[in-house]
């Protein structure tokens, strides 16, 4: 079954070894601000999630959120979650790795759209 979001095996590599280096994390996709937007690595329970936030799905064991707004605007788009040479996000636990993570999407087709679980959504 297709998800919300994927990620490629590079991602997926520097995904577990951030997991290795600082035990269970997150992400959230940015929606802007400080680091522009960009999909941010947290640990797990340090980043406070609200009941405008949306899981995605996982990728590399790991939880991917956003906020609802953002989603709206998202919501037609498959999120594929790469990892590029360059600094991450301020906050983001890649960044002093020297690569960090993009957001690459691409449009479902209607069959595709049709066929997507739920979001869901984070309760307080």
């Amino acid at each position: 079954m297709l998800g919300r979001v994927s990620c490629t095996p590079e991602a997926e590599a520097l995904i577990a070894q951030l997991k290795a280096q600082h035990g269970e994390v997150m992400f959230h996709q940015s929606g802007g601000c400080c680091d522009g937007s960009a999909p941010m690595l947290f640990p797990r329970h340090e980043f406070p999630l609200g009941p405008s936030d949306v899981k995605l799905g996982e990728i590399g064991g790991v939880p991917f959120y956003m906020s609802e707004s953002q989603f709206s605007y998202w919501e037609h788009t498959h999120l594929i979650i790469d990892v590029v040479k360059g600094n991450g996000g301020m906050f983001s636990l890649e960044r002093p790795t020297g690569l960090r993570f993009l957001t690459r999407s691409r449009l479902y087709s209607d069959n595709e759209f049709s066929t997507l679980p739920p979001i869901e959504r984070v309760t307080a």
